[in-house]
């Protein structure tokens, strides 16, 4: 398999975050995480994802400050993963990628 070329010393700034969150995967999951969803079950019965695919997409999400690891707000023995200060500010971002979805990739009698 090819390395993936990273963008780390890129004066571009879309460029820089591609490396976070430029995969389809983990776009999927920051929108999850704004409808609500925290845990890994949660993420994974939503996407039918790999355990595998969705643990790397979400430990490099940790890893880069877009999630935290939380106890269960519900006491449980779980983890779950919240939006940061730095995730939250993404929104601006899912949502324009949503409204340009609706525009161009939808009939208008489509929901």
């Amino acid at each position: 398999m090819p390395k993936r070329t990273t963008h780390e010393e890129s004066a571009c700034p879309v460029a820089r975050p591609l490396d976070v969150v430029g995969d389809g995967w983990t776009l999927l999951i920051i929108r999850d995480a704004f409808d609500g969803l925290r845990r890994f079950g949660q993420f994974q019965k939503n996407l039918g994802l790999a355990k595998n695919v969705l643990s790397a997409r979400l430990a490099s999400l940790v890893a880069n400050g877009v999630f935290e690891l939380a106890p269960a707000a519900d006491g449980g023995p779980y983890q779950e993963y919240l939006l940061t200060e730095k995730g939250r500010a993404l929104f601006p971002v899912v949502t324009a990628l949503r409204q340009w979805g609706d525009q161009w990739f939808f009939g208008a009698d489509e929901p």
